[in-house]
């Protein structure tokens, strides 16, 4: 049984039929948080913790399901299968259950599920010879690659050209749990006076960067000490690097820096950004739903921007002609390096939407390079690791801008976890004292 606090406790077969209608949406295209907000609230953690176990282990759950079924079952029976396949065959000590636990329940979920009953028998038939077989079954699957790194193949192969010598760490790590990290506002409360604060309430955390703590374990945002009061913030680590890479060295041409975050939402990096320097910060993004969100976090913090729903790309709707000092473009991209955080990720993207994506990443670039006064700086990130969506688009850009320098950068910051054998950073010296953080890509310009 997952259990809430406060209620009954909810039994597994109806956690795995919501798991399964959770995956059901995923592969029909869906995020994983449109997926969950369709799930009734006292279902939802447990459908949340389930669904992304599911999701990290999807490739060996369906290369288990192709050597037990003849043919692929209906699209609702094939959902539940492969969610008591991943659950059942995951590592056994991040397990919630055991796999005859797990076999049972599925197996009931099937019998009380009216899209399932027909195929109640014949979900029961190849779990049971799941567990009969396990030991022959699952060496003889994890022989393909999908399956063993529980990501698409083309996913893998592209890693393997871009990252030769790490793309097998790089998967290992997404398939790990992210830490929660906070970002401590260092204005309100040092980062070792924090420390200290959550030690005297016994509450486990380590340093992550300059101004980065990650919990041992998670919990609730409204139980975060000191977030509600603006102390600290949710971002990873890798995140965190952003703001202090803008301001590194530059100076106001006036009193206050002028800045823009080009696509700013929820507002993380546009906090961070008045946290640490006096600036007026335009903060842009196309979604109004999601300006909200960042006009929320700056509330919080109380902090101030002026906030604009509108398209960076298509700055005569927005700007006001007067150059910036710096300007953060966190362009969209494949989020290629946050698949341990959000691991639908990898079953969402298609090959093509890299190409798709680099070509935006590439007019942004190109768009808001006039916006910026000659000494000012430009950060492109993207939470990547493919180099299509790095270091390719800069390089482009640099040779076809001879005002444009590249100033010292992380580059690709491959993502690393706190299992063995961690992902070491192309360039260390620019991302100190990281432990365990998300994949990013930074490269700092500066116009000359």
């Amino acid at each position: 049984h997952v259990g809430v606090s406060n209620a009954t406790p909810l039994p597994l077969w109806r956690q795995l039929q919501e798991t399964a209608i959770f995956l059901i949406a995923i592969r029909a295209g869906e995020s994983s948080a449109n997926a969950l907000s369709d799930v009734e609230p006292a279902l939802r953690p447990g459908v949340q913790a389930l669904g992304f176990a599911v999701l990290r282990n999807l490739g060996t759950a369906q290369g288990l399901r192709d050597s037990l079924a003849r043919t692929k079952p209906p699209r609702d029976a094939d959902a539940l299968l492969c969610c008591a396949l991943a659950l059942a065959s995951g590592d056994a000590q991040d397990a919630a259950y055991d796999a005859h636990t797990l076999v049972n329940q599925a197996v009931e979920a099937a019998k009380r599920w009216p899209a399932t009953q027909g195929q109640a028998n014949f979900i029961n038939a190849c779990l049971r010879r799941f567990l009969r077989e396990r030991e022959t079954l699952l060496p003889a699957v994890l022989q393909h690659t999908a399956a063993r790194w529980n990501h698409p193949l083309w996913w893998v192969k592209r890693l393997q050209k871009d990252h030769p010598q790490h793309w097998h760490q790089i998967l290992q790590a997404n398939n790990a749990r992210a830490p929660m990290t906070l970002r401590v506002n260092t204005s309100k409360q040092s980062v070792a006076d924090y420390l200290s604060a959550l030690k005297a309430i016994d509450l486990i955390a380590n340093r992550n960067g300059e101004q980065g703590v990650s919990l041992q374990q998670p919990m609730p945002v409204e139980r975060i000490p000191g977030f509600a009061e603006g102390v600290v913030s949710v971002q990873d680590a890798a995140a965190q690097l952003a703001a202090p890479l803008l301001l590194r060295g530059l100076q106001p041409t006036g009193t206050r820096l002028r800045l823009l975050d080009a696509c700013a939402a929820p507002g993380g990096k546009t906090a961070h950004l008045l946290e640490l320097a006096d600036a007026d910060v335009l903060a842009l993004d196309i979604d109004a739903q999601r300006c909200e969100r960042i006009h929320d976090n700056l509330q919080r913090l109380g902090l101030r921007a002026q906030v604009r729903a509108a398209d960076a790309a298509q700055p005569d709707t927005w700007w006001n002609g007067e150059l910036f000092d710096g300007i953060l473009l966190d362009a969209p991209c494949t989020a290629s390096g946050i698949v341990r955080r959000h691991p639908d990720v990898r079953w969402l993207r298609r090959e093509s939407d890299i190409a798709q994506l680099a070509a935006q990443q590439h007019l942004l670039l190109q768009t808001l390079w006039p916006l910026l006064r000659v000494g000012g700086h430009l950060l492109f990130c993207t939470c990547s690791v493919f180099r299509a969506e790095g270091e390719v688009p800069v390089q482009t850009f640099l040779k076809n801008h001879t005002d444009a320098a590249l100033l010292p950068s992380p580059m690709h910051l491959l993502p690393t976890s706190a299992a063995p054998a961690p992902v070491i950073p192309e360039n260390l010296e620019d991302a100190p004292g990281l432990e365990d953080h998300d994949g990013f890509f930074y490269a700092l310009l500066r116009k000359v």
